[in-house]
């Protein structure tokens, strides 16, 4: 007997990376705690972190053969156009099949080919920017969409449909709450009584962060008050793992972030949305590091529209060696700034922009 289609099918496409799959599955699970009946999809690519990702969270999960342009020149590059006409196909073939009432893109090349079949086929559409600067893929797709859901008020200077646009804020995962301080420091064998400086250079890990930290860790750990969770990534683990010691903490990532945010006195990190975002839900101080290989420099402008309210310290990687140390070190023993730096962060914090945009995902569905 042939099943049949759910009432409400709404199909995901975007990964690459874990700040453009993480709001998308923010949103589907949203959706699946509202509609529990919905057919949800993801699309996406076979090895990247959607391939793994989205079925550990139960979600269907489709791929198609497509990959980013290299910004060098590239035998890769000379397969795009091959690649863009096959993810269309494949895509078109998915669609017809899944027969989706709304399509979500999250701003990867993925989203490109599966939003225009989705948009053939008579989908509602909905993008979603995490970046102050939005993408390529989402600038493109701008046309096709019904609503385009934006974390940053600076984004709305790069769209030209201004009716468009949502101020929604970028989704995070609903486990982000803050938990026992004292709990979560036992469990890492930490003193309860101490500072925690804790250090995220995403899953890969950020170099220029490591060096300086290695490079200067005596005289950081002469503060006896001091105690570091340092998240490497695993591209650095093995080299710095010889660092582990009572008071330091070296992991080469961290499943569960919950934990470590919640017991963080002061954060450094690169200034990617999603991170930013679990940031200013939990009002937490930090110093944002961009990362200076992103397109358009957009981990900066990340950053800035929030230091321009007070929200964060920005240090450019490019004056890190200089500044990094002095300025952990300032802040803290400067109890008073970095709750002021938490109390203005704080305000750029949207904890319900998960629900938001999963209704109104649902209601295009009804509507269409």
């Amino acid at each position: 007997m042939k099943k049949n289609h759910p009432k409400y099918r709404i199909i995901f496409a975007g990964g690459g990376t874990g700040g453009h799959l993480f709001p998308a599955i923010s949103v589907a699970e949203k959706i699946r705690e509202l509609m529990p009946d919905a057919g949800i999809l993801f699309v996406g690519t076979k090895d990247k972190i959607e391939a793994r990702v989205v079925p550990q969270n139960g979600f269907d999960f489709k791929t198609i053969w497509i990959s980013g342009l290299q910004r060098r020149i590239t035998f890769k590059n000379l397969m795009f156009p091959l690649k863009m006409i096959t993810a269309a196909i494949q895509s078109l073939v998915i669609c017809i099949r899944f027969k989706p009432q709304v399509a979500i893109g999250t701003g990867a090349y993925v989203a490109g080919p599966v939003i225009w079949a989705s948009s053939v086929m008579g989908a509602k559409i909905m993008l979603l920017e995490q970046n102050s600067y939005p993408g390529i893929t989402n600038r493109l797709l701008e046309k096709s969409a019904d609503e385009i859901h934006i974390s940053f008020k600076d984004s709305e200077k790069y769209f030209r449909n201004k009716s468009k646009l949502k101020l929604t804020g970028n989704p995070i995962r609903v486990n982000e709450k803050v938990i026992s301080k004292s709990e979560v420091l036992r469990t890492l064998g930490l003193d309860v009584s101490k500072k925690t400086l804790l250090i995220l250079g995403g899953s890969l890990g950020a170099g220029s962060i490591n060096n300086v930290i290695a490079d200067n860790l005596n005289e950081l750990m002469r503060d006896k008050n001091l105690q570091i969770i340092w998240q490497t990534g695993k591209n650095y683990y093995e080299e710095l793992k010889k660092l582990n010691a009572e008071n330091i903490k070296i992991m080469p990532f961290i499943d569960d972030m919950n934990t470590v945010y919640s017991c963080a006195d002061l954060i450094i990190a690169r200034a990617g949305a999603t991170t930013i975002a679990e940031i200013a839900a939990l009002a937490l101080p930090v110093v944002f590091v961009p990362s200076p290989n992103v397109a358009e420099n957009h981990q900066y402008k990340n950053a800035k529209s929030i230091q321009d309210d007070d929200g964060c310290v920005i240090i450019k990687d490019s004056e890190i060696n200089d500044r990094l140390i002095f300025t952990i070190k300032e802040l803290l023993i400067n109890d008073e700034k970095r709750a002021q730096l938490a109390a203005n962060i704080k305000k750029f914090s949207k904890p319900d922009a998960a629900q938001i945009i999963a209704e109104r995902a649902i209601k295009l569905a009804e509507a269409n």
